[in-house]
Parts: C-alpha cells; sequence; structure tokens
C-alpha cells in the first residue's frame, strides 16, 4: 500500500490566552460536540483557529486550501511544518508522526523535506538571486560549486536564467516570487507549501506564474499544498480542492466534484460568486489560455471555464499537460445532456503551431483559416498557450 506524502488526522487548533488558560478542555470538548468558533470563543475566550480538519495529500498531487479571511488557511499550512504546533490531532509525513518531532527533527524536516513559499517574497534584501537561490543549501553547508549549480538550474527552470547577479530591489512582483520558488526547489523538498504566494501581484502576472507552476510541478513531480482565496486559482491549480470556513473543512473533492456536487449553500455559493479569470501572455504574441481543461475532470468543469472565460471552447489536456485536442460549448452540453462521452466530444484533428519561434508571418494564413485561437505546443507536446486572430494583426499594427 502506498503512504500518503500528506496526511491529516483530526488536527485542532486553539488559540489560548494565557488567562483563558484553564478553559481547554472546556472548549475541545464544545468543538467536538460541534459548537461554533464564535460558541465557544464566547463561553472560554479561546478562538478555535483549527476544528477537526482530516485530509491526504499524495504523492505529485496539488492540494489547494481555499477559504475566506480568517477561514484557517495560514493556520493550517503552518501546522503542516509545526511552525503552528497544533492543540492536538497528528500530522504524518511520508508516515512519520512530525507531531512528536523533537526541534532539531523540526529544524531538519524544514531545511531538507518540507519548503515554503510565501506571499510576501521573504526574500534577503542584501544578497542577489542567486544568493537568495542557494540560501537554503549554504545553511545545509553544502559547498559553493555544489550549491551554485543547483540554484542556477532552478533559476533556469523559472526562466530567470541571466538574472542571477540581479540586487533583489531591481526585480519586478513576479519575478521576486520565481525567486522564492526557485529557492524553495533549491533544497529538493518531498513537499512545497504555498502560502498564498501569488495573491500580492497583480492578474496578468499572476496568471502567468499559475501557469508557470504547473509546467515546474510536471517537471519536477513535487508534492504541492497551496493557499488561495481564489476559486478559480484554486480549480486552475488544484488536483482535489478544499473549502474551509471558520475553521472547519467543509468540502474536499476536484473541482469536477464541486461544482457538480456541491457539499451546501456555502461551497455553492463560493462557486458561483467566483470572478472570471483573464488570460495571461507569456512572450511575443502568445498568451496563455485561461481556459484549459484537463481530460479527467470532464464537462462541468469544461462548461464553467468557459462561462468565466466568455469563451464557447476549451483546450483540452491530459494529466501531464500535453495538448489533446479542443472541446466547444455545444459538444459539452451533449456530454451533460447524456448524447456522448467527454472522451469523443474532444476535437482532436485541430492545426497546433510546434515551434515557439516560428515567424508571426509564417502563421498569419493559418490564424485567418482557423476558427479557435491556435493552440501552442513544445517538443514535449506540452501546452504553452494560444495564439489569437487579434494577437497576430495587432503584432503586425503595433510593429
Amino acid at each position: 500500500m502506498t503512504v500518503p506524502v500528506l496526511q491529516v488526522k483530526n488536527l485542532y487548533k486553539l488559540f489560548i490566552p494565557l488567562e483563558h488558560s484553564q478553559n481547554e478542555k472546556k472548549a475541545m470538548a464544545m468543538l467536538e460536540q460541534g459548537a461554533s468558533r464564535t460558541e465557544v470563543q464566547e463561553a472560554t475566550g479561546i478562538t478555535a483557529g483549527l476544528i477537526d480538519i482530516n485530509f491526504t495529500v499524495n504523492k505529485g498531487e496539488v492540494f489547494v486550501l481555499i477559504g475566506l479571511s480568517g477561514s484557517g488557511k495560514s493556520t493550517l499550512i503552518r501546522c503542516l511544518n509545526m511552525l503552528n504546533p497544533p492543540t492536538s490531532g497528528t500530522v504524518y509525513l511520508e508516515g512519520d508522526n512530525i507531531t512528536d518531532f523533537s526541534s532539531k527533527q523540526l529544524q531538519e524536516l524544514r531545511r531538507t523535506k518540507v519548503a515554503m513559499v510565501f506571499q510576501n517574497f521573504g526574500l534577503i534584501s542584501n544578497r542577489n538571486v542567486l544568493e537568495n537561490t542557494y540560501y537554503g543549501l549554504e545553511i545545509r553547508g553544502v559547498p559553493l560549486k555544489e550549491r551554485t549549480e543547483k540554484a542556477m538550474q532552478m533559476l533556469e527552470m523559472v526562466a530567470l536564467q541571466g538574472w542571477e547577479k540581479t540586487r533583489i530591489s531591481a526585480l519586478s512582483g513576479g519575478m521576486k516570487q520565481r525567486v522564492g520558488i526557485a529557492r524553495a526547489l533549491a533544497n529538493d523538498p518531498d513537499i512545497l507549501l504555498m502560502d498564498e504566494a501569488f495573491s500580492a501581484l497583480d492578474p496578468l502576472v499572476r496568471n502567468d506564474l499559475q501557469f508557470e507552476l504547473l509546467r515546474i510541478q510536471e517537471k519536477t513531480g513535487k508534492t504541492i499544498v497551496f493557499i488561495t482565496h481564489d476559486i478559480n486559482e484554486a480549480f486552475r491549480l488544484g488536483t482535489h480542492v478544499g473549502i474551509l470556513r471558520d475553521g472547519r473543512m467543509v468540502q474536499i473533492g476536484t473541482p469536477e466534484e464541486m461544482i457538480t456536487n456541491p457539499a451546501d449553500d456555502y461551497v455553492r455559493s463560493f462557486i458561483n460568486n467566483a470572478d472570471s479569470s483573464k488570460i495571461f501572455t507569456v512572450r511575443n504574441v502568445m498568451s496563455t489560455q485561461t481556459c484549459i481543461v484537463r481530460n479527467i475532470d470532464g464537462a462541468a468543469v469544461a462548461l464553467r471555464n468557459m462561462k468565466n472565460s466568455g469563451v464557447s471552447s476549451a483546450y483540452v489536456v491530459d494529466e501531464h499537460l500535453r495538448f489533446i485536442g479542443i472541446i466547444t460549448l455545444d459538444s459539452a452540453m451533449q456530454v451533460l445532456s447524456g448524447y456522448t462521452t467527454f472522451d469523443k466530444s474532444i476535437l482532436r484533428n485541430v492545426p497546433v503551431i510546434d515551434n515557439l519561434d516560428t515567424p508571426v508571418a509564417d502563421i498569419m494564413p493559418l490564424s485567418a483559416s482557423t476558427p479557435f485561437p491556435l493552440p501552442v505546443i513544445d517538443d514535449n507536446k506540452l501546452f504553452c498557450g494560444i495564439v489569437t486572430k487579434a494577437s497576430v494583426i495587432s503584432s503586425f499594427v503595433t510593429n
């Protein structure tokens, strides 16, 4: 039997003021009987940050935790590396109960097995990009040559090659977060914790990094726990998504399961009130396509993505982000009506651009004759983005 990378069982986190410490048992008893956070606070003076949290994350999975401010997201992610020791319950990392670890064991855990990427970047201002990237390796005593080579590999992975000698103050917000991701990956952790890592960035940069994160995860196979308050971001990134409310886990499931079978009105409202996603640009005339659906997600996810993106077709990829084809709005409706299957509804013989360096002039005839924006794939058939008719025409007008 395969052991999950991460398993959380019956986790509680109470914030107990010293003057109310005698009420801890009472607070726990009330919570176990189903009392709300507010009721416990009023009766005991104790704040329940997390209440009976249970979930499992398998190797290579992107598990997204979502909730409003105060729902317990950041408290929970800090329990996963014991920065916030839980009041009760257990956290298992690859079968080891890390809630029983000593301070020395936890220090080693954070240096080698669990890395964290913060919303405010957490970079060292008096170090350059390279020095920030290999900082964790330096602390571990890795020789300069070895840590430099490893850091350079990670900078190339996050598209920052050539920036290694740049001061942190000279970087944009998106570039700073790329450095943060590279630094976390340099230690080769088993699991990557990302606490609203993209929330401080403008929408276009944020969308760009979401796509890059999926590409990096595909290349490295890392297990990721990602915190967000954006349902669109959660559904785009997450293999499974957990929704938190007032310290309790309301529902865990795939995006498809949540759309088709929301646990309650809160989840339904959360999904229905999500803002539409926007496209994001990579290089030259290519833009990434927000309306992406994995072949394992199904027609309901495809329809929702099309609605939020304001388009009538979605680009279908496999679990490795390899491009499969296109599904239209009408085809997705046919699937939900039971007239066909999701697999059969995919248009597979669509023209693609398979070279990122193809001149724009060379693709103009193809773009003009195709009803859909042209999908772009790399040498490994990984989906990179799209080229629209408007972007092709604009490139000529601009130049």
